[in-house]
């Protein structure tokens, strides 16, 4: 692990190659995780579908060309690479499907609304036929939106425009899976649930996730983009009194998911954006894994969960995170039950309403972080401690009680938003179509 220092940030920042990642001689489809490169690089590395023949190499321009490519989660070493615009909302033909079409037993949002207005309906959780319609309208979406991803797997976009439109890329009980260069736009949920319950004045809850890695093991998603896009929360309508979310996550990792890398991605314009360990109550599952690292992003108006992380040995460096003026926030790193976050040689770009002290939230108490050399503003800020002043009945100790060891190079925080704002996300990977050989 090497650190650059102040006197050498312009050179760092011109002599950084454009896809600033792995050696894969003329095929950036066969690359393989490199070595020391975050927790998918432990116990083994990352090689997804480097091994494929060349008949396990495709080129997909549809959903259901995606779907037959990745055999329903089969673990046979295979290269997918995404041609254009996949709709994840479209039928086996490839027309798109709107919210309409996934309708059942009459359900209509506006019958919803009049059936559960608490002015009408109470406090009480939405029942009876409506509710019941709109699970069922729900799990038609469900069926079409998640798309399964299985062992020895790599998807990688085609030139600088390959996305994954309204899908759910789930890699669940997988093995050594990489997903590059595409970007993931809109994962929308066509049937939110009303729940009244939930906080003080109730809230509307969606479904889906951009993408889920669910008791899965070495995943690397690099040179990915995740966004709202068209549809972002905050152009949605207030039904109760409430806003009307229809997105869930960006990432989720959870349920036992470990030995993940995420990489030179970059994240943007969402509420809650990346979740590992989805349950207090999920130690069975989670305790001693969800171990992840995270370097070389963009975390742009995000409002919250840049991580939040339970469980989970989490390493957190030379990350950028930008809040521009007008965009909702609320923290980014969220410190849950045995959380055990390192964050180190990060780079936050904050506009004058925001302070150093927003930047953590500590949600378990007798939590701890390690946070080192995070500079706000392009000034060193001691951002737990920070923290801690504003926050004297919620004090976070200041060791997660481990020192990570797989990183490759290390930049020093005022070269990391020209790094990453200029590397980071999908289609700064030159990837060629068809069935390449090795």
């Amino acid at each position: 692990m090497t650190m650059i220092g102040c006197a050498s940030l312009a050179l760092t920042a011109l002599t950084v190659p454009a896809q600033a990642g792995p050696r894969h001689g003329n095929d950036p489809a066969r690359a393989v995780l490199p070595e020391n490169d975050g927790w998918a690089a432990a116990e083994g590395g990352t090689t997804g579908g480097a091994a494929a023949d060349a008949d396990h190499v495709f080129t997909v321009t549809d959903r259901a060309e995606l779907v037959a490519a990745l055999g329903n989660g089969d673990d046979t070493p295979k290269i997918i690479k995404v041609k254009g615009t996949i709709h994840g909302n479209a039928d086996d033909q490839g027309t798109p499907l709107t919210c309409e079409d996934y309708q059942r037993d009459g359900y209509t949002l506006e019958k919803y609304l009049q059936a559960y207005d608490p002015a009408v309906w109470g406090d009480a959780e939405p029942s009876g036929p409506l509710e019941e319609a709109r699970a069922a309208s729900a799990a038609e979406q469900d069926k079409r939106v998640k798309i399964r991803v299985g062992s020895n797997t790599t998807i990688i976009g085609v030139g600088d425009d390959a996305t994954i439109l309204g899908a759910s890329l789930q890699i669940r009980g997988a093995e050594n899976v990489i997903v590059r260069n595409i970007t993931f736009e809109d994962t929308y949920d066509c049937f939110p649930q009303w729940d009244p319950t939930d906080g003080e004045n109730g809230a509307w809850n969606s479904e889906y996730d951009n993408v889920v890695v669910y008791g899965s093991r070495h995943v690397w998603l690099d040179h990915n983009t995740f966004t709202d896009g068209r549809r972002p929360d905050s152009a949605q309508p207030r039904y109760f009194g409430q806003l009307f979310q229809q997105h869930d996550g960006l990432l989720d990792i959870v349920r036992g998911a470990d030995l993940v890398t995420v990489s030179w991605n970059v994240f943007t314009e969402h509420d809650k954006t990346v979740l590992l360990g989805n349950s207090d109550g999920a130690a069975a599952d989670d305790r001693g894994k969800l171990r992840t690292t995270f370097h070389h992003n963009l975390f742009e108006d995000v409002n919250e969960r840049a991580p939040r992380v339970r469980f989970g040995k989490v390493d957190a460096y030379n990350n950028h995170f930008r809040q521009n003026e007008g965009a909702k926030y609320g923290y980014t790193w969220g410190i849950g039950k045995e959380a055990a976050l390192v964050a180190e040689h990060n780079a936050f770009t904050l506009h004058k309403g925001l302070t150093p002290a927003d930047t953590i939230r500590q949600w378990t108490p007798g939590t701890s972080m390690t946070e080192r050399n995070n500079w706000v503003n392009r000034r060193h800020v001691d951002l737990l401690a920070e923290h801690n002043a504003a926050n004297p009945d919620r004090l976070l100790g200041d060791d997660a009680g481990w020192t990570p060891a797989l990183r490759t190079r290390v930049h020093h925080p005022l070269a990391v938003p020209y790094l990453v704002d200029r590397h980071a996300g999908a289609g700064k990977i030159a990837v060629k179509d068809g069935k390449d050989r090795k």
